[in-house]
């Protein structure tokens, strides 16, 4: 697994060239990539989330689109419309900004629940259906989607399937002053961003999204991942609980993070380290938790402190021998 995590640090070293001091968050976001998930990025405008998404694109020999949703935005503009041509005598695709691989969806929030919805079927399915055909989208597909905080002006909340289909929300926070010092000194004469080079190939992140699925996980960690989901259905302070898809996505980032700390299986450190980011935005706050300022985030984090973390052996069968 020395050449994913070679991947990794490769790519993060690339994106900390213009996003400073949040290794944790780049680190997510590399994991949604060989995971082949989608990213939610929320938070308050001006800490970086475009800029983040931006990066990535650059670093990455891969198509780049940008979608600025806005409240009048149609789901034709979206997903694409066929046009009438009057020489040919017949109607033509224009595929909209959504066929592309990697999909910037800025301030997602800010476009109405029906355009919203016009993701839906790329994010799952890898495919767009208009007016009866079906195009199917290339690999990697990846969107990038930012939104503010709900309570801000203009914003509607994302439907509960929408966020489902989401690998990872994370946030990247203000920066601490030594950093946001070293931001202003980048960027006094020109952004890192216009001089940021592609680092990685498309054939590497192929290649390495195939090799994260070869990670062991073994019965008794997949196990403890069902036990996180399930105990987020069971919770007095949740209203609805994560999905199945919730555990097949926790169980996925748990491969990508152990390969790229260099391990070809997973350990329960994995999981729990990426327990909060896979499984919080997936659960709905009943109104009583809600009413004690209880976010998602903390009622995940409680779930694993209380689930008993299991023991024993976590590498394959070949691992061991070789030790031996």
């Amino acid at each position: 697994m020395s050449d994913i995590k070679a991947f990794g640090e490769r790519l993060i070293g690339n994106l900390e060239k213009v996003i400073v001091g949040k290794r944790q968050s780049i680190e997510l976001i590399v994991i949604g990539l060989l995971c082949q998930g989608h990213v939610l990025i929320e938070d308050v405008p001006g800490v970086g989330k475009t800029m983040l998404a931006r990066s990535l694109a650059k670093s990455l020999d891969c198509d780049f689109n940008r979608i600025q949703f806005t409240p009048d935005m149609l789901p034709s503009d979206v997903t694409g419309v066929s046009i009438y041509n009057q020489q040919k005598n017949k109607f033509e695709f224009r595929p909209g900004p959504v066929i592309g691989q990697i999909i910037l969806a800025d301030e997602i929030n800010r476009a109405t629940p029906k355009t919203q919805a016009a993701l839906l079927e790329a994010m799952e399915e890898r495919q767009v259906t208009v007016d009866g055909v079906t195009h199917m989208l290339s690999r990697p597909f990846m969107v990038l989607a930012t939104q503010n905080p709900i309570e801000y002006e203009g914003t509607f909340p994302l439907p509960e399937a929408q966020l489902d289909r989401f690998l990872l929300r994370l946030r990247l926070g203000y920066p601490s002053m030594s950093d946001e010092i070293q931001v202003l000194d980048d960027q006094q004469i020109h952004h890192p961003l216009e001089s940021l080079k592609s680092v990685i190939t498309l054939k590497e992140i192929l290649q390495a999204m195939d090799a994260v699925k070869q990670i062991f996980v073994s019965p008794v960690v997949k196990r403890y991942i069902v036990e996180l989901t399930t105990r987020t259905r069971q919770s007095a302070d949740v209203y609805l609980g994560a999905s199945p898809r919730g555990s097949l996505s926790l169980a996925r980032a748990s491969q990508a993070k152990a390969a790229m700390l260099g391990r070809d299986y997973v350990l329960p450190d994995d999981v729990q380290a990426l327990a909060a980011a896979v499984l919080a935005h997936r659960i709905i706050v009943s109104p009583a938790a809600r009413l004690r300022d209880l976010s998602s985030d903390r009622i995940v984090q409680e779930i694993v402190h209380a689930t008993p973390v299991p023991g024993g052996e976590f590498a394959s069968e070949p691992v061991k021998k070789k030790v031996k």
